[in-house]
């Protein structure tokens, strides 16, 4: 920091005896230097200690209100800092002591700003997430990821897995730790009553914030954080473009990309990653995949895994069974909806895309049913499979996905796929039909209701959870050999059975969730392997397979399609004919229709007229309806309703002309004979 600089000198007395007029204080006026064309002007009732250097002042500042400030060092002790130019340092109650503030930071009205001894800012701190009584710990830094964190949480059973990426952060954090903090260019930092052990990001805003200490703000000019109003935290990282505000209260915290945690929020111990939000609520021990969503006071979220969760108020969790302590954690897959006052006792494992509604405590694993309802009836867990296919909600909630990513940043850390349908989901849907189908050949439904795992299946919920699902699977088979055929010239029978050819072996068997990155087990595996053989010697190689992964997901999702149509059809792709695939065009424009008739009679739904009670609350039934479509909107013209006709109609014309172009390669083959 203090490192022989040219572009340094030391102050003439000419400049000391103009700072000790305007109010200025040094132990020793040789230990400050100053830029060739320092001027002292803008330097007013300050104190200097140890080693400053000070850089050039002479712009103004605009601050809330209108407010104008030159730049410059008024009523603030500064000890052992460096101050770049046009900085507004103004009003510090304490001191600010062992930082380098650089270009056009502000720094108005605060009372400490300082960093005491080597730290890591917050870099280190190792999270208990996902089981409060720890095991699970996550070793947070700067550029974590939420596959890096997914991996250390849970593949506890590879030892030397963890070992050698716990090895590569730590020596990441040796390599930021120092005695000297930053608060980056454009940063400002008004109202603040301590700053302990903190480094601050380009452009960050830090208003009104009570207590920050020990952490990192990551803050970038094209997406900056905003700490607000209230706000304690400690041993912390947040990254770009979040927003923390409204007396939130975090410690021992990663906070990922484009979060928002406002309105009273409590967190401690857990990992909030891309798009995540908490207001009001509370979280304790919990890893928050992308686009976890808690929004209601009464909202506990403890000892979990959870993305993609619209959590409803009063949802809570227990984890533990007053025996041996809190030891216990369940596991959310993508998509789950929690309703208001649910409750799920750990350990409970819930399966992709489910809607959790009632008390459940008889430890339930739905993880082979996704896209269903978990609903409690008289203490009793009844499981619906499949019947969230049919809810427009959920088609609603992976449209609205990608529109609510408020990560700005070019350099995005987590790698995101919104699919609803995937091999991730699709693999599951063949475990749930297969067993379901076994569930009907080998067991007798008693009041006709299947039990399993714990749960009851009614057998009409059974019969149509296997219809759902193969609606839902011949759905998406017959996208991927649509998209594979729309994807090359075709015009004969040798150009479609060459474009249906896998393009890579990657993609075949079981596929995982890494929290976002819907990927191969395999390529997991291969990376595993290279990192415990020390083929791989930095985090940033380990995540840069992680983004080719995500670049190659549509090609590695062929692979697994390919493979797929000869597990739910019985025969290979290289066994069918051009009339067999015309039958599999045939199949798939049936499921989308009938599935998107479903969606349609759900949307119907919400403008029914039990919907419309308080509505045209003075007048007539026909005041009712005016108004509520006044407020609402007619169903004819809702964008969702609009968008399924559309949909609709697309399918119907992609299939005929998928259909015509295979007939036509077809009759071009006979008249050849």
């Amino acid at each position: 920091m203090y490192a022989i600089n040219p572009e340094y000198r030391g102050l003439t007395s000419e400049e000391i005896g103009q700072l000790i007029m305007q109010g200025c204080i040094s132990d020793d006026w040789g230990l400050i230097e100053v830029k060739e064309n320092f001027s002292p002007e803008n330097i007013k009732n300050s104190t200097f200690s140890g080693k400053i250097r000070l850089g050039i002042f002479e712009e103004e500042v605009r601050l809330f209100g209108g407010v104008s400030f030159k730049t410059g060092i008024y009523n603030a002790w500064l000890n052992n800092c460096v101050v770049e130019d046009n900085v507004l340092i103004n009003n510090v109650k304490s001191y600010i002591s062992n930082y380098k503030i650089e270009s056009r930071v502000v720094i108005h009205n605060v009372n400490t700003i300082a960093v005491d001894g080597v730290t890591s800012f917050g870099n280190g701190i190792r999270v208990k997430a996902i089981n409060e009584q720890g095991g699970r710990e996550v070793t947070i830094y700067d550029h974590l990821t939420t596959h890096i964190a997914y991996i250390l949480a849970l593949y506890r059973h590879r030892g030397r897995l963890i070992s050698v990426i716990e090895k590569l952060v730590n020596d990441y954090v040796s390599y930021v730790s120092d005695s000297v903090g930053v608060i980056r260019s454009g940063a400002r930092v008004i109202d603040c009553d301590n700053i302990r052990n903190v480094k601050i990001g380009l452009a960050a805003r830090v208003e009104g914030a009570r207590k920050l200490f020990n952490g990192t703000i990551n803050s970038s000019y094209e997406d900056h954080v905003t700490i607000g109003d209230g706000v304690i935290m400690e041993n912390f990282i947040v990254c770009s473009g979040s927003t923390i505000t409204d007396s939130t209260l975090i410690s021992n915290c990663f906070i990922g990309q484009g979060c928002v945690l406002d309105k009273h929020y409590s967190a401690t111990e857990s990992l909030f990653f891309a798009n995540c939000q908490g207001f009001h609520g509370e979280a304790c021990s919990i890893f928050a995949g992308p686009h976890t969503v808690t929004h209601h006071k009464s909202t506990l979220l403890i000892a979990g895994m959870f993305s993609f969760l619209n959590a409803g108020s009063g949802s809570n969790q227990s984890n533990h069974l007053y025996k041996l302590g809190p030891i216990h954690q369940g596991v959310m897959e993508r998509g789950v909806k929690t309703t208001s006052d649910s409750y799920l006792l750990w350990p409970s494992h819930i399966g992709a895309f489910t809607l959790v509604m009632g008390r459940h405590y008889k430890h339930s694993d739905t993880s082979d049913f996704p896209f269903s309802y978990l609903i409690e009836n008289n203490d009793e867990s009844i499981l619906v499979p499949g019947i969230n296919l049919k809810s427009i909600g959920t088609i609603r909630d992976s449209k609205k996905w990608p529109t609510r990513d408020r990560r700005k940043d070019a350099n995005k850390l987590d790698q995101i796929n919104f699919n609803l349908l995937s091999p991730y989901t699709v693999q599951k849907m063949l475990n749930g039909r297969k067993i379901l189908l076994d569930i009907k050949k080998n067991s007798e439904p008693v009041d006709g209701v299947y039990a399993f795992r714990r749960m009851k299946i009614r057998s009409e919920a059974l019969e149509r959870g296997i219809h759902l699902y193969e609606l839902a699977i011949s759905k998406f088979l017959g996208n991927s050999l649509i998209t594979r055929l729309q994807g090359h010239s075709i015009t004969s029978e040798e150009d479609i059975f060459s474009a249906l050819e896998k393009d890579t072996p990657v993609g075949s068997g079981k596929w995982v969730d890494l929290s976002g990155l819907i990927c191969p087990i395999k390529v997991l595996e291969e990376l595993f392997e290279n990192i415990e053989n020390g083929s791989v010697h930095s985090i940033e190689e380990i995540n840069s397979v992680m983004v080719s992964v995500h670049q190659n997901y549509y090609s590695y999702e062929w692979t697994w399609a390919y493979d797929a149509f000869d597990i739910f059809l019985g025969k290979k792709i290289s066994d069918f004919t051009i009339e067999g695939l015309i039958e599999v065009i045939d199949r798939w424009k049936s499921a989308v229709l009938e599935i998107d008739n479903y969606l349609y009679e759900d949307a119907k739904k919400e403008f029914s007229l039990s919907k419309m009670t308080g509505f045209g609350i003075d007048g007539e039934e026909s005041d009712k309806h005016h108004d509520f479509e006044n407020v609402r909107g007619e169903f004819q013209t809702n964008p969702m309703v609009v968008s399924i006709r559309n949909h609709i109609q697309a399918k119907k014309e992609l299939g005929k002309e998928m259909k015509l172009l295979l007939e036509k390669v077809t009759e071009s083959v006979i008249n050849k004979l």
